[in-house]
């Protein structure tokens, strides 16, 4: 591979413009001798029927956390998808994603009981299906920005691997993936005008890439007419509470082999702290919570294009009346698959390499089955 390939990503341009990316042109295609990682949750739907929702978006979260620290920081576009993830690496960097897709599925069983899949699959094979892979680069604030993808490359390698090829084999039962810095220690978000709204849009095969951007300039301009774009966490940040919600999905993330409950002791202890610190507002050192909340909520995911649109809205009836009838239209002439799931509150699960920088990473869902429960509603 050329050098110039490693460092493909870092030329990719970054917009602030989120409808822009409705335009397939703002797309950059990925190198053909990358490779396109991708993982997710079996049977994620019966797991949100027994109550597990937070577990599965943590351990869709894990695997894009577990790839940035095994990649020690170096940028690659990723996307989260609720009950899984996927991403695309230089093929140089393919033994440090197998090792680590491995052990994320051997610590998904053993921590939680999740079957978690997961395979690597090369862009030249799904260019060879007449797919294409194509990302773009998009920064909700100054801190981060977030990969999005296009031209149906990733949900063939999603299929591909649901029917067992390009696998990535578990590793041994005591595998530990590097996840420093997953946390869900923020209480969900309630709806603030009406309902949290998960959305998934798909292309279908009689769609061109117009017939698609039409549709999504569409979507994305009724959900402008929302506060804040329908952003589901206040612009403040999201509740706190003490103790936090997901204090025992910290501690496996966590514990890294020690004692759970012993961790689970030194977490209430440690939120305790940090529950304190936001309550009062005060700066710690180079640590300002009013600052930090604010980047929480900027920073967040709540929209992404994923070969489709996928959001998660705070949403009226009116509007989400709007947006059903112009997919249902949509759906009708055949251009699109489509699945909403509706809630009350949304939630999130987040990677933070440093509390005094702005890069921490937020991931948005519906808190009741969001994104998975949208697809497994698909109409078309």
């Amino acid at each position: 591979m050329k050098t110039a390939d490693i460092g493909f990503y870092d030329r990719v341009p970054i917009t602030r413009d989120f409808l822009a990316l409705s335009d397939p042109e703002q797309f950059t295609p990925v190198p053909d001798d990358w490779i396109v990682g991708v993982a997710d949750i079996v049977d994620s739907t019966g797991e949100i029927a027994r109550g597990r929702y937070k577990t599965v978006n943590m351990v869709g979260a894990a695997v894009i956390s577990g790839m940035i620290n095994a990649l020690s920081g170096r940028v690659f576009p990723y996307v989260f998808g609720g009950d899984g993830a996927g991403f695309a690496i230089p093929k140089e960097e393919a033994d440090v994603a197998r090792d680590t897709l491995a052990a994320l599925r051997s610590w998904a069983k053993t921590e939680f009981g999740i079957a978690l899949r997961a395979a690597l699959v090369p862009v030249s094979d799904l260019r060879a299906e007449g797919l294409d892979l194509r990302v773009a680069r998009y920064a909700p604030s100054s801190g981060v920005d977030y990969a999005m993808f296009t031209g149906g490359g990733l949900a063939w390698a999603e299929a591909q691997m649901k029917a067992g090829r390009y696998e990535v084999p578990p590793a041994g039962s005591d595998a530990q993936p590097d996840l420093t810095g997953l946390s869900c220690r923020w209480s969900n978000s309630p709806a603030r005008h009406g309902q949290i709204v998960s959305l998934v849009i798909q292309p279908t095969a009689q769609a061109t890439e117009r017939d698609f951007a039409d549709l999504a300039q569409s979507v994305l301009s009724a959900s402008e007419a929302l506060e804040r774009a329908g952003h589901p966490v206040p612009a403040a940040g999201p509740p706190m509470k003490w103790p936090p919600p997901g204090l025992a999905l910290d501690a496996h993330v966590s514990r890294a082999g020690r004692n759970l409950a012993v961790r689970k002791a030194a977490l209430l202890v440690q939120n305790l702290l940090i529950w304190l610190l936001f309550k009062s507002g005060k700066r710690l050192g180079d640590f300002e919570p009013g600052h930090y909340k604010n980047m929480v909520s900027r920073n967040a995911d709540f929209r992404k294009f994923d070969d489709g649109l996928k959001m998660t809205l705070d949403c009226d009836d009116e509007t989400l009346s709007r947006i059903a009838r112009t997919l249902e239209d949509a759906r009708g002439r055949g251009k699109i698959r489509y699945g909403i799931h509706s809630q009350q509150e949304a939630m999130m699960t987040c990677f933070v390499p440093a509390a005094t920088r702005d890069d921490h990473v937020h991931f948005v869902d519906g808190a009741s089955g969001g994104y998975a429960q949208a697809a497994a509603a698909m109409q078309g």
